[in-house]
């Protein structure tokens, strides 16, 4: 429930023109993801993406458009910058993409396995 939350927040982020915002949710949801899937709460951001990797949560090549999510995230975190809708909206398509992947498939194949 979290996790549908945050994706939520950022989504009416980007609604209201608070694209910075919205970026720093979508780097948060990949926090929570990769907890929710076994990882260490408090390690940095890159040992996230390096877990769900790791543990075979993103397909091949997945590796790189999670980790703009990080990437992007750390410089609407760290820097004195105000992101771009374009910056948001791609980074909701690829947050989009990681909870499809590790939450919506899997449970839609267990549905129709179990009927």
């Amino acid at each position: 429930m979290m996790i549908k939350n945050l994706y939520d927040e950022a989504r009416q982020c980007i609604a209201a023109n608070a694209f910075t915002a919205s970026i720093l949710s979508c780097r948060k949801i990949l926090m929570h993801v990769a907890v929710s899937k076994g990882a260490k709460e408090n390690l940095n951001f890159i040992e996230y993406v390096d877990y769900l990797a790791k543990n075979n949560y993103l397909a091949q090549g997945g590796k790189d458009w999670v980790d703009l999510i990080r990437q992007k995230g750390n410089e609407a975190n760290h820097e004195i910058k105000i992101m771009s809708e374009n910056d948001a909206k791609d980074l909701i398509k690829f947050t989009e993409m990681l909870l499809k992947i590790i939450y919506e498939f899997p449970a839609d194949v267990l549905k129709r396995k179990n009927t």
